[in-house]
């Protein structure tokens, strides 16, 4: 019985030794490079204001409703601040908070949510240590009038692609 425990313990000890070798030789993943100039640098202009911000939501749920889409949208501003909610005739509940997530994000981060999705899909989970309230899905949108941020719109509801294409049309309303 001795020496079934002795060759036991030899043979857990070998493989724990050839794990530890082989985790030590793997690279770890790529960083991503050093870009020149600073990625997203959109610089902040006037925050959006609630007329426009209305505008937007009705050309949003014009196109979901082409699609019958039940969709919840939300405009805040430079700071990533409610300036205007529209929940659509049964979007679900559990989508109000995402739609105002993802346009804070968008706002707050000055760039397309689908950046943060896109990250997560490709190994890098890094991206949930940067803010708790961080949403990286599709369907937030960056709105960028005359080369500056003035807010972002975020729809939820549906996928993220018919979030995305929903609240396209009201950011491609912006110039």
């Amino acid at each position: 019985m001795r020496g079934v425990t002795l060759m036991s313990l030899v043979a857990c000890g070998a493989l724990l030794t050839g794990a530890n070798v082989q985790a030590q030789t793997q690279a770890p993943p790529p960083a991503g490079g050093t870009a020149d100039g600073m990625p997203f640098d959109i610089p902040y202009g006037t925050p959006i204001g609630l007329e426009t911000a209305k505008k937007l939501v009705m050309a949003v749920e014009a196109e979901a409703t082409r699609h019958h889409w039940k969709l919840n949208i939300a405009v805040v501003d430079t700071h990533g601040e409610l300036v205007h909610f529209s929940r659509m005739d049964g979007a679900q509940l559990g989508s109000i908070g995402v739609s105002q997530g993802k346009a804070r994000t968008s706002a707050r981060y000055r760039r397309e949510t689908r950046a943060f999705y896109n990250a997560f899909e490709t190994g890098h989970p890094y991206v949930a240590t940067l803010d708790p309230t961080l949403v990286a899905s599709p369907g937030g949108w960056p709105l960028v009038e005359g080369g500056k941020l003035i807010g972002a719109i975020g729809c939820s509801g549906g996928t993220g692609d018919q979030d995305a294409a929903a609240c396209k049309a009201g950011a491609d309303m912006i110039k």
